[in-house]
């Protein structure tokens, strides 16, 4: 069973940088072998997927966070370097994991079948 634990969320003004951590445990033949990726959601408003990274190291973005946003992966851990911020990106986030073998790993269509309990990133 895995489980993700999210860290590094906060507020910031528009402009500036944050980066999120997501630490995971509980993998079959660890993390490399996972679809690792971040979601997020505003109230009111379906989950957004918006990075992703493949067990080759591949990765692949929502348009509107490419260039801005980088997803990397050491370890156990995978992380989201947030820069530029705009007010637009202010929701919470959720690291997120599915089995990569056999399923496609994209930020617009994949299903994760495992989510960390999110942070909030607010950008003013």
């Amino acid at each position: 069973h895995v489980q993700l634990v999210e860290s590094g969320g906060g507020s910031v003004q528009a402009g500036g940088s944050l980066r999120l951590s997501c630490s995971g445990t509980g993998f079959i033949y660890g993390m490399y072998r996972y679809c690792m990726g971040w979601v997020r959601q505003v109230p009111s408003k379906q989950r957004e997927g918006i990075a992703v990274i493949n067990t080759s190291g591949a990765t692949k973005y929502l348009g509107s966070v490419k260039g801005r946003f980088t997803i990397s992966r050491d370890g156990a851990n995978i992380y989201l370097q947030m820069n530029n911020l705009k007010p637009e990106d202010t929701a919470t986030y959720y690291c997120a994991a599915h089995w990569n073998a056999g399923r496609t790993c994209d930020p617009s269509s994949s299903r994760f079948d495992d989510w960390g309990a999110g942070t909030q990133v607010t950008v003013s």
